[in-house]
């Protein structure tokens, strides 16, 4: 127990598996399945959203894999990668008992989380997991991105996702819409985008109330990472160096089942800089307060 390296025993590959220090024999447990961004690995996402700080507190597992292809750029992709994401989530379930896992995650940091996006039109994905946390990995109801985002060594955006059923494709800022139940925190810097949005059709699905500002979220302390590659000549919208910040809390509230759907703005911040604590603890948070069960469900089926 603690923080280790775990095997996927069918593909070989190797992923970061976080839980509780202290935990104990049948208790609930929420689990995470934490993806990075195009160019990034799983050792880098594992501390831009460090979850597992949290993980004794809100009785967290967090498995935290790195994608297999590599060129251009490190991204996920589905023939390469989806098979052992599945196992992932089948390895998480034996080990702790499919009946302990009270509620399933996807996190997803930008191409990450268009990953979990795409994920989500998939049966065995749909049916098990209780909710989506986009760190900047696109939002359902778009957010328009500015010419500014992208610093001009990259140049042109990560390739978007393959297409959905439907036809439509996760992209930068707009998420296409899941056939599924879920709950959804979008979270993202305000330098990422031209403004947010004041209503959420995922909102407005389950019925919640209109858009409630909670209170800000300060943090004095900075977050644990940042992109090193773009030191010197990167842009407030891809992110510059980690630094203490503000963060602002929006909530839908009331939607039926108790689904949980926010956005979370980080003020002053862009596309890279790794989340702060406190803004971690939230999201944590909110995660660890949702409803959950639809794992166990579809193993009951």
């Amino acid at each position: 127990m603690g923080s280790t390296v775990a095997t996927d025993e069918k593909t070989g590959r190797k992923f970061y598996l976080d839980d509780p220090d202290d935990m104990k024999p049948g208790e609930q447990l929420v689990f995470l399945l934490n993806l990075h961004g195009g160019g990034s690995v799983g050792a880098w996402q594992r501390l831009y959203f460090p979850a597992f700080d949290y993980k004794e507190r809100y009785r967290l597992v967090i498995a935290t894999p790195s994608a297999a292809t590599k060129e251009p750029m490190r991204r996920w992709v589905a023939e390469a990668d989806d098979d052992h994401l599945r196992n992932i989530v089948e390895y998480v379930f034996e080990k702790y008992g499919v009946e302990h896992i009270r509620a399933f995650w996807l996190v997803g940091h930008s191409q990450g989380g268009m990953t979990s996006n795409r994920l989500l039109s998939q049966d065995y994905f749909k049916d098990r997991v209780d909710g989506w946390l986009s760190l900047s990995g696109g939002r359902i109801g778009p957010v328009e991105i500015p010419a500014s985002f992208f610093p001009p060594s990259r140049g042109t955006p990560p390739p978007a996702q393959a297409a959905t059923p439907g036809g439509d494709a996760p992209r930068p800022g707009r998420a296409v819409t899941p056939e599924c139940d879920i709950s959804f925190i979008f979270a993202t810097g305000e330098h990422e985008m031209v403004a947010l949005p004041e209503s959420s059709p995922w909102a407005e699905k389950y019925g919640a109330g209109p858009r409630t500002r909670l209170a800000d979220v300060v943090d004095d302390q900075p977050g644990q990472i940042h992109d090193t590659s773009r030191e010197g000549k990167s842009t407030p919208g891809w992110g510059l160096s980690p630094r203490p910040g503000t963060a602002q809390v929006f909530s839908y509230p009331n939607g039926r089942g108790g689904k949980v759907i926010a956005d979370v703005v980080r003020l002053d911040k862009g596309h890279t800089e790794g989340l702060e604590p406190r803004v971690t603890e939230t999201l944590v948070q909110m995660i660890a307060g949702a409803p959950g069960g639809k794992a166990q469900g579809a193993v009951r089926r």
